[in-house]
């Protein structure tokens, strides 16, 4: 029973494999399996990213780990992002496309690397005219507008740190981390579209300058039309600034990119769904840099001559790295897009992907499970054709997988299933697509030089690859980790070092991270994620990932989207309840609730039978679309809903509380 009590039982049948088509290998940037061996040597292996970039001075020494957990990386190298990005790219592509923007309401812009290189420099000028300096932390609240790539670009020309707040947050999230930054600077817009309606954004800059403790004496102010202020928005003498007016000041301005040490900040990045203080990571500029060029040329097989989208946003750590710093870093283009992906119909994304004739594919879970949703019908009404396509953000169930690989890929695409975090800056467990077969479900092998491990709740280490659930760790460092928390490296060391290193310990190969998920490694060598450990229930025993009591329920056909939350019961500790929405068109049942109830007990056995099968409209995400099972979990056991705020649609859990209350 302890045995059972310190694992996560991983309980579904073994999925099929897919092969890489042979026409996608055979043009792959990697498909060398050598390149596994030269990672393996440690850590010169991760000289190969680094030589990716161009360098200002060349480092003295690859890993410094004399100081665990602060370890840096190419030390006394010194570069700068913003030229790796943009500067070196003009002589052999300055009229390449570099960002396709598609807006709302229909606008388009397209910057080439020319155009990037102009609009940065004025941006750059621009802060230096407010008077930010090297190492000042700039705070961006910005939605997706080509303002947000060209400031964050300005600020690494500049050598002063941005701090990215994802433009859906409240201004009390917004002055929090301002505060946590020390940042008297904020980077915002007069208002920007969603579903049609033109909203005003700059309202929550000027609540935040109010509650902040720091004193915000700078506010500078993009137009989303430029010339045309939104109606409710209001410019506050000897504060705000309109950026037209410093860019117009500043239309020949050339600034020259300052050389940044490789271990100086090049930003931070707050993580999403924490609870009290705001937890900064932050990350350096070459390691952080390096690793994202990378990965993006190895994993997501990127080339110059590419139209490339990935369907995040920027405002979280995957628009970062795989938006801008990434992408850009290898000169290819890359497409962003303003707006919800069902405006103004349920087939733009397949539309745009048309269009701009798109390569490469890059979005989450929660999306796809959106569109299998919506229907097969959509996406066939356009004629686009991805090589390759990503998956980001959580564990994605194999029906899913399989669906976005038969009407997305339309079974000619690779797809990589990547697993990694806002803390380690680019993916960590991930196959590279030409050489290891797809497995729905599964996010496969470690990436070149990145060792992951199956630790048991004591900090034993599990035997690889035996199909054991546990804690998944990461015992040896990579150049893409975050720095440390900002501002708090004792907070660094307690939330992802202490639980299974030796603190006390000098040596660098003492010391483990913590990454708070659970995982199985297969007997294949397959790494599959279960999902975060506080999406955990003990059920009669055993500990079960919510991923694999959803997935379970994904089987069923009827099934859009589904969450389970733990139920407290006397006698099992907690029961499951399984919250679904059903595909268009379908109505609840109770023969689908008895299908829902036979795939759990035939995926995963008898003793993880729900006790309730809520059929619900919607489920309750954040504005990223994660689903908040914790809210789920409130409901079912009837407790507060707390702190509803930071939701897409805070009505939602209202709802769907009522909804179970009534029955």
């Amino acid at each position: 029973m302890a045995d059972q009590d310190s694992t996560i039982e991983a309980r579904l049948s073994a999925q099929d494999y897919l092969r890489p088509p042979p026409a996608f290998v055979g043009q792959a940037n990697v498909s060398d399996p050598a390149v596994y061996d030269r990672f393996d040597d440690f850590p010169d292996g991760f000289e190969e990213y680094a030589e990716l970039l161009d360098w200002n001075e060349h480092w003295d020494e690859t890993f410094d780990g004399s100081n665990p957990p602060f370890f840096e990386w190419f030390v006394g190298g010194e570069l700068n992002a913003c030229a790796n990005c943009v500067d070196r790219h003009l002589d052999e592509r300055p009229n390449q496309a570099a960002l396709i923007w598609e807006a709302e309401d229909g606008a388009r812009r397209t910057l080439t690397y020319q155009d990037l290189y102009r609009e940065v420099n004025r941006m750059a000028a621009s802060l230096r005219d407010v008077g930010v300096r090297e190492d000042d932390v700039v705070t961006l609240h910005l939605p997706m507008v080509p303002a947000l790539p060209i400031t964050m670009l300005a600020c690494a020309r500049i050598g002063a740190p941005h701090s990215v707040v994802f433009g859906g947050f409240s201004a009390s999230a917004l002055a929090q981390r301002a505060d946590d930054a020390d940042s008297d600077v904020i980077v915002t817009i007069d208002g920007y579209y969603r579903r049609g309606d033109f909203l005003h954004h700059k309202e929550k800059a000027d609540t935040a300058v109010e509650e902040a403790d720091t004193d915000i004496d700078t506010v500078l102010v993009w137009e989303r039309h430029e010339g045309t202020l939104h109606p409710d928005a209001d410019i506050e003498e000897g504060r705000d600034v309109l950026v037209s007016e410093l860019l117009a000041e500043n239309e020949r301005a050339r600034v020259e990119p300052v050389s940044r040490d490789a271990e100086d900040i090049l930003f931070l990045m707050y993580t999403s769904g924490t609870t009290g203080q705001p937890k900064g990571a932050q990350h350096r500029t070459g390691g952080y840099l390096s690793y994202v060029a990378g990965t993006s040329k190895y994993v997501l097989d990127i080339k110059p001559e590419d139209t490339y989208w990935c369907a995040a946003d920027i405002g979280w750590i995957t628009g970062h790295s795989y938006i801008v710093y990434g992408p850009l870093a290898l000169g290819t283009t890359s497409v962003m897009r303003e707006g919800a992906p069902d405006h103004p119909h349920k087939g733009v994304t397949w539309e745009i992907s048309e269009r701009h004739d798109v390569d490469i594919f890059h979005t989450s879970p929660t999306a796809v499970r959106m569109y299998m949703k919506w229907g097969s019908e959509h996406p066939a009404e356009y004629d686009f054709d991805f090589r390759h396509m990503t998956t980001v953000g959580e564990p994605i169930q194999p029906e899913a997988w399989l669906w976005y690989y038969t009407h997305i890929g339309g079974e000619d695409a690779v797809i990589v299933d990547t697993w990694w975090q806002t803390e380690t800056g680019g993916h960590l467990i991930t196959n590279l697509p030409a050489l290891q077969d797809m497995k729905p479900g599964s996010a496969g092998n470690p990436c070149p030089g990145i060792q992951p491990a199956i630790y048991d709740d004591n900090g034993n280490a599990l035997e690889p690859a035996t199909g054991r659930a546990g804690n998944l760790v990461i015992e040896r460092p990579w150049p893409g980790m975050l720095q440390t928390v900002y501002g708090d490296d004792q907070r660094f060391i307690n939330e992802y070092w202490r639980r299974f290193s030796d603190v006390d310990s000098d040596d660098w190969h003492d010391w483990v991270y913590e990454a708070g998920d659970g995982a199985v490694h297969e007997d294949d060598g397959y790494f599959r994620i279960l999902g975060r450990l506080d999406d955990v229930m003990n059920v009669a025993g055993h500990r079960l990932g919510t991923m694999e009591l959803e997935s379970a329920v994904a089987e069923v056909g009827e099934v859009a989207e589904a969450a389970v939350a733990a139920r407290e019961d006397a006698e099992k500790g907690n029961v499951p309840d399984v919250y679904v929405t059903p595909r268009g068109g379908v109505e609840p049942s109770d023969e689908i609730r008895q299908n829902i109830v036979d795939a759990i007990e035939k995926e995963i056995g008898p003793f993880a039978r729900p006790a309730n099968v809520i059929f619900v409209d919607d489920l309750p995400k954040t504005r990223s679309g994660k689903i908040m099972r914790r809210l789920l979990e409130n409901i079912s056991n009837g407790e507060n809903l707390g702190d509803t705020t930071t939701l897409r649609d805070p009505s939602v859990p209202e709802h769907i509380r009522d909804q179970v209350q009534e029955a």
